[in-house]
């Protein structure tokens, strides 16, 4: 198939399709006489492993060692392994994530709880105290 079918097929754009192709993620291409490019139904496949894996987290490096240049030469252990680490890296930056949303949930609360005869700047003083404290006693503010 043309590269305009293909685009139309994946949603992608030709000029992403030929960029996945210059960067060897792509190899299922076919120059013909003409010039043109040549696709079998495979590189559908492909396309939307590529897409899917940076929905997933991969990068593109990443994803280059894992897509086989022939789809039936699945490393299946490199793939498996890939996948584990990539759930641990989630995994994580989950936990990391959890921890800044409950500082900065604790830094809002302590804006938001403004003394009424307080000013906003002596208020902002006073959490950047508390946080400066927190971050001393052990990289947390306080909760």
């Amino acid at each position: 198939m043309k590269i305009g079918e293909l685009a139309k097929r994946t949603g992608l754009a030709a000029s992403k399709i030929r960029f996945y192709e210059d960067i060897g993620l792509l190899q299922l291409v076919e120059r013909k006489a003409n010039g043109y490019r040549s696709y079998p139904p495979e590189a559908e496949v492909v396309l939307k492993l590529i897409v899917d894996g940076q929905k997933a987290g991969f990068s593109l490096d990443e994803l280059r060692q894992l897509l086989p240049a022939d789809m039936e030469n699945w490393q299946h252990d490199s793939l498996l392994g890939a996948i584990r680490q990539k759930l641990a890296d989630i995994e994580a930056l989950q936990v990391t994530l959890a921890e800044n949303k409950k500082q900065l949930m604790h830094i809002l609360s302590e804006i938001e709880s403004k003394p009424e005869d307080m000013d906003c700047a002596d208020n902002a003083k006073r959490v950047l105290a508390q946080i400066g404290l927190g971050l001393k006693g052990g990289g947390k503010a306080p909760s």
